[in-house]
């Protein structure tokens, strides 16, 4: 039974988490590590005291939880024994996102079809706001198997996301330095977004100048915007940036370049007001890929990261449990805007 001890004590890491849940959490992870099989006996509840010095109760409770779960059967006056270890079935998932923006909608969707209907899912959004976030964390923390998260970058967030349980968790979406040892599938923004722009150079030159939006009040990769200031400067292009796209103020001669969708549509139809055609009057860039942006206006210029497949990895690493570390490529998607 020591391994399976090893299990629990692993759990007393995981800030915030009561004893029974530090039981039930411990004794999931030996069944999905294969500590434990079908048929094994689990510590009986005084093997349990005299270990962790926990209350009779607390462990009846845990028990009772599993029991309920359908993973672990009462044999009178014998004791306690896995009946199940399709841990899976019964497995809770937090997924908690920045928001439903359409590439995101991508992710959610091949995930949940991956996973399974075995998987239950409960989703969570951010918005970018690091109280939401934290309160977010705090309250998922504890009550599931599987933690997938898109973080924030700021200075709070690693000891944020260093409370939940890191064999259990999975960053995704843009990789935060956080000091525990953890499994992440993420996009690089600042040296793939200067590759991008110095594919482009040449077109871009063509013009008279690129005007990028950067709100650094949003969600806006900051490395984005380092990638975009090297660019201009070695390559001498005239260069503007700018908080936000105002309606009206396109410009024939100019590249535009955007990572907020609204922009983007708002832009396109500016155009079309004008009478400007993308790719020959003006130039736009948009990042992160979808299927309107190839239909629209002869098809957005883009780049992105591919959504699908950081889903159908994430999901493999809720099933599996095999760690994976793993920068997602980004690729240019050339069209007719630019």
């Amino acid at each position: 039974m020591n391994t399976v001890f090893e299990q629990i004590y692993e759990m007393e890491g995981v800030h915030g988490l009561s004893k029974h849940e530090q039981l039930v959490n411990g004794i999931l992870n030996a069944i999905q590590n294969k500590t434990l099989a079908q048929g094994d006996m689990l510590p009986s509840v005084n093997n349990l005291i005299n270990e962790f010095g926990f209350a009779r109760e607390t462990i009846a409770k845990a028990y009772k939880d599993l029991v309920k779960r359908g993973i672990v059967e009462s044999k009178n006056r014998v004791g306690f024994f896995v009946s199940n270890v399709d841990v899976k079935q019964h497995l809770r998932v937090a997924l908690i996102l920045f928001a439903f923006d359409a590439f995101q909608e991508t992710f959610y969707k091949t995930f949940r079809s991956r996973v399974g209907k075995g998987v239950h899912i409960d989703v969570f959004f951010h918005h970018n706001n690091i109280d939401v976030f934290e309160s977010t964390i705090n309250k998922v923390r504890g009550q599931y198997g599987m933690y997938v998260v898109a973080p924030i970058p700021h200075t709070r967030t690693a000891k944020i996301l260093e409370a939940l349980p890191m064999n259990n968790f999975l960053m995704i979406d843009r990789y935060e330095q956080i000091g525990a040892d953890h499994s992440y599938i993420a996009q690089e923004f600042e040296q793939s977004s200067y590759r991008v722009f110095m594919e482009l150079k040449d077109t871009i030159r063509a013009y008279e100048g690129m005007v990028y939006y950067h709100r650094p009040a949003a969600d806006t990769p900051i490395e984005i915007l380092h990638a975009y200031k090297k660019f201009v400067k070695e390559v001498g292009i005239n260069s503007e940036i700018r908080a936000e796209y105002l309606s009206g103020t396109i410009e024939k001669g100019k590249v535009y370049f955007t990572i907020n969708n609204t922009e983007l549509w708002n832009m396109l139809k500016d155009c079309k007001l004008k009478g400007l055609v993308p790719g020959k009057d003006v130039g736009i860039l948009s990042h992160n890929d979808e299927v309107v942006k190839e239909l629209i206006m002869d098809g957005i210029t883009t780049y992105s990261a591919d959504f699908k497949v950081m889903a159908e990895k994430a999901a493999d690493f809720v099933l599996k449990r095999k760690k994976i570390q793993e920068i997602i490529p980004t690729v240019l998607i050339r069209r007719n805007s630019l």
